[in-house]
């Protein structure tokens, strides 16, 4: 088994359970998908692992930006439009790997693993420190406010 090409660091935590434990688990994705390019285990099998990848991605992007609207963040269109250019990028890829014109290579995962890094580290952190500041309560519906209350999930409710 190869190393790990991204580990997760406290200095990654952005304060938000749900959002930190959602990007740990883009980092085991991330790590699948180099271990099984490292282990020669195919095409299909990356080419899974990448739609997999993919698709939480796209789903713990709604999650933040659903939590950003309710709050009231005034850094979420900047945030949203990072967020909308690297799905982009993603769905271009996945066209050129059913068109033969591209593989699944170290390069993008190196390309995935900085663009996660800094875009947490960044960006996401800007949003986490923004979120707890206000308290971690969002301006929206009171059952939303009574939901954060009783610690259920709150992503539950978009």
């Amino acid at each position: 088994m190869s190393q790990d090409l991204f580990h997760w660091h406290d200095e990654f935590s952005i304060g938000l359970k749900e959002i930190d434990e959602q990007h740990k688990e883009l980092v085991r994705l991330l790590n699948a998908l180099h271990e099984a390019i490292h282990s020669h285990r195919g095409s299909a099998t990356c080419r899974k692992i990448l739609d997999s990848l993919a698709a939480y991605t796209v789903n713990h992007f709604a999650v933040e930006e659903s939590l950003m609207r309710v709050s009231g963040y005034p850094g979420f269109e900047s945030h949203k439009k990072d967020h909308e250019d690297l799905v982009s990028q993603v769905v271009a890829l996945q066209e050129k790997l059913d068109a033969g014109q591209a593989k699944i290579s170290f390069e993008l995962l190196h390309f995935l693993k900085q663009w996660l890094m800094h875009h947490i580290v960044g960006a996401d952190k800007r949003f986490g420190d923004y979120f707890l500041a206000a308290g971690g309560q969002p301006s929206g519906s009171d059952e939303f406010k009574a939901a954060l209350k009783e610690h259920k999930p709150w992503w539950k409710f978009w």
